[in-house]
């Protein structure tokens, strides 16, 4: 068969075929379906006006005019038959039953903010209260900002890699030298070195460190705090937090403090308040002898404060002077507190939650219950 004879069927068998196909589709994906089967980017029409070249140039004229009105026929077929499709839709949903608008809908649902969002509010307002400022710092920050300033030593423990997420840096760059915070400190060094005292500062935000557990998370949010000024003395931190958690858990929660080292605080220690979940500290626990056991005659030892009755809340003390000198501050004439919270384990102890892990699930079956 010539090209001609081939290119002359191929316009006779679009012509014959597309008027039925396009009738006996029933709605408009179907319609466009069968419209593409002929002016398609691999329609019929349109292969055959790809074969244009291979006709004899006396004829290719005449035959590429047939093609083109074959293919606008079509194409005026096509929106004569989905107006009339279009048209019969409007037509059935008018003449359907009626919708009735009385009956009631069912509602948008309210959203909440996260009880650890709530919970972050409430800490920043207790110590705005006070009288501390209230800042912020990035997510990511420097390694001299998290660890160098505030007196860590090289060799310390905190700044190893199963302690702490360091980012990937390029060829040539320490591959420390940028880190995802560990603690918000580093807003204490970053407000430091842009002010100068007196001055009282809170911060609140996410930190980052390997560990998981009952009470561990690898991602957890933290309150930070402090103060500089002449003449500020442990008395002035020991008040200030004993206020904040009375004001938080109530004046018969105990809260309890005790030695302990952190090296950017000389002297330092930690705060304990009584768990809320077993209140053991209502039970006289002595030494070597078997922990409180949960409420109810459990034998079970509560998983949140391994059964002592209290649980470390925070930790604090004296700032030491090594980081005052990093911030260009006189250590001989300036003195100030620092300390620094898990804002999750305050959220076990108001809420009543033995699972960290249950504030980070995302259910919100539960979270709604806070």
């Amino acid at each position: 068969m010539t090209a001609v004879a081939a290119f002359e069927e191929g316009l006779g068998n679009a012509a014959a075929q597309y008027s039925d196909a396009f009738d006996a589709a029933r709605d408009e994906p179907a319609l466009r379906a069968a419209n593409a089967r002929y002016t398609g980017p691999n329609g019929l029409v349109t292969k055959l006006m790809k074969l244009m070249p291979e006709l004899p140039k006396e004829q290719r004229r005449e035959l590429g005019q047939r093609a083109n009105q074959l293919k606008e026929e079509i194409e005026r077929a096509f929106a004569q038959r989905l107006d009339g499709l279009l048209q019969a839709a409007r037509l059935a949903e008018l003449s359907g039953p009626s919708l009735d608008i009385s009956l009631p809908g069912y509602g948008a649902r309210r959203g909440y903010l996260h009880p650890l969002t709530r919970l972050k509010h409430e800490l920043l307002d207790l110590f705005g209260a006070l009288g501390f400022d209230i800042a912020e710092g990035p997510e990511v920050d420097l390694h001299e900002n998290n660890f160098d300033r505030l007196g860590f030593p090289a060799d310390h423990p905190a700044t190893d890699m199963q302690d702490t997420f360091f980012m990937q840096q390029p060829p040539g760059v320490n591959p420390r030298a940028t880190l995802l915070r560990t603690h918000t400190s580093t807003v204490q060094i970053r407000e430091m070195l842009r002010r100068k005292p007196p001055l009282a500062v809170v911060s609140a935000g996410a930190v980052f460190r390997r560990d998981d557990d009952a009470t561990h998370s690898p991602m957890f949010m933290q309150i930070e705090g402090f103060m500089v000024d002449e003449g500020v003395s442990f008395s002035h931190l020991k008040g200030v937090l004993t206020h904040f958690l009375q004001r938080l858990f109530g004046a018969n929660v105990p809260v309890r403090f005790r030695p302990s080292y952190f090296p950017f605080v000389e002297p330092g220690g930690e705060v304990d308040v009584g768990c809320t979940l077993c209140r053991g500290y209502e039970v006289i626990h002595i030494p070597g002898q078997q922990p409180a056991a949960l409420p109810g005659g459990s034998a079970e030892v509560c998983r949140a404060c391994k059964g002592t009755g209290f649980m470390e809340i925070l930790g604090c003390g004296m700032i030491h002077p090594v980081v005052f000198e990093h911030v260009g501050y006189d250590p001989e004439r300036y003195t100030g507190f620092a300390f620094g919270m898990g804002i999750d384990r305050i959220a076990m102890l108001r809420y009543g939650i033995p699972e960290l892990g249950l504030l980070y699930g995302n259910d919100p079956r539960f979270l709604t219950q806070l």
